[in-house]
């Protein structure tokens, strides 16, 4: 992790405080320390204390199901566009009506019927290794099922919800059977067995067990500026490559939260939402967590500018849940475990 901002220094836009008994309850997908910060300043600057519940996803979203109306949550968040859909659908998130957080987020990243909203963007993209492999060598996505890279590539297994919606991307930018047929020679290329975590996909590169590997951008962030020696090793023999730049750009997805059905403290969700898209709000976001700022006007934190701009899928990322079931379905069909 990033070295945090000192929160007495964000100096986040006041609000008037609210009275000490008011609440807001969050429940969270993100890791505690990935959100925690940011919400003890929520509670700081207006007086609403925070109760986050913390879980993976499928559970949280089980949860709510189960819990229906009689939920006490009122905002989930979670790390990615596929399961707030799905949240959606089952109807556990609410529409809300927010001018501030429709200016403050680009149309492609939030849910059309206004229930959810991306709050920071990352990039999955082609990591690879320096000593092996020349940039030029790589384009796009498309092109990772060459046989020349035949394996020579890691990456994480299809029960991630990332690889879930970048296979959905592609079906919603190609259709259902080009998607396939990427999918078939993405598995043919593989190196070996999926297994672990995206961090465990760059440290295979970075020893030499493949060439090339799909991740998001914030874990090697996180990895190559955090205070893990032996994970910043890993990372600096690894590099960094946005693919697809020459046509739809590199496929993103979003952290985001929404408002949930049963909401006890909808008013007070609501503002816990547009205080995340806060200026300050959204720095802290980036140079902590590694993350893009959903808003236009803040730049990404420094070490993430060193990688240079990049064009991104302006692809509503709400059909990343329309197309997950197709995306699953072709996964199992090509024999990606």
């Amino acid at each position: 992790m990033f070295k945090p901002l000192t929160l007495a220094l964000l100096s986040l836009v006041s609000m008037p405080p609210a009275l000490a008994t008011e609440v807001v309850n969050v429940y969270s997908a993100r890791e505690e320390q990935l959100i925690k910060p940011l919400l003890d300043a929520f509670s700081k600057d207006t007086g609403i204390r925070v109760n986050l519940v913390t879980a993976d996803d499928d559970p949280l979203l089980e949860r709510l199901k189960r819990e229906g109306a009689n939920s006490p949550a009122d905002v989930l968040i979670t790390a990615d566009a596929g399961r707030l859909s799905r949240a959606a659908e089952q109807g556990s998130l609410q529409a809300i009506q927010s001018s501030k957080l429709q200016q403050a987020i680009p149309a492609n990243l939030r849910d059309p019927q206004q229930r959810w909203f991306g709050l920071t963007y990352r990039a999955r993209v082609i990591f690879y290794n320096k000593a092996t492999v020349k940039p030029k060598e790589l384009s796009t996505y498309e092109n990772l099922a060459d046989p020349q890279w035949k394996a020579r590539i890691c990456v994480r297994s299809s029960n991630s919800i990332y690889n879930q919606s970048l296979l959905a991307s592609m079906i919603a930018s190609k259709g259902a059977a080009a998607a396939e047929t990427w999918a078939k020679g993405l598995v043919a290329n593989f190196a070996k067995p999926p297994n672990g975590g995206d961090r465990d996909q760059i440290k295979a590169v970075a020893a030499g067990q493949c060439d090339l590997a799909l991740a998001n951008t914030y874990y090697y962030a996180q990895m190559l500026y955090g205070g893990d020696a032996a994970q910043q090793a890993a990372a600096q023999k690894v590099g960094i490559f946005f693919p697809n730049q020459q046509d739809r750009g590199t496929h993103i997805n979003i952290s985001g939260a929404g408002v949930t059905s049963a909401a006890p403290n909808k008013a007070n969700a609501l503002k816990l939402l547009e205080y995340m898209v806060l200026d300050d709000a959204q720095r802290w976001y980036s140079t902590t967590n590694g993350e893009y700022p959903v808003k236009a006007n803040i730049p990404a934190a420094h070490q993430l500018q060193a990688w240079g701009s990049f064009k991104t899928d302006a692809l509503n990322l709400s059909l990343l849940g329309r197309y997950n079931q197709a995306a699953l379905i072709i996964m199992d069909k090509v024999g990606w475990k």
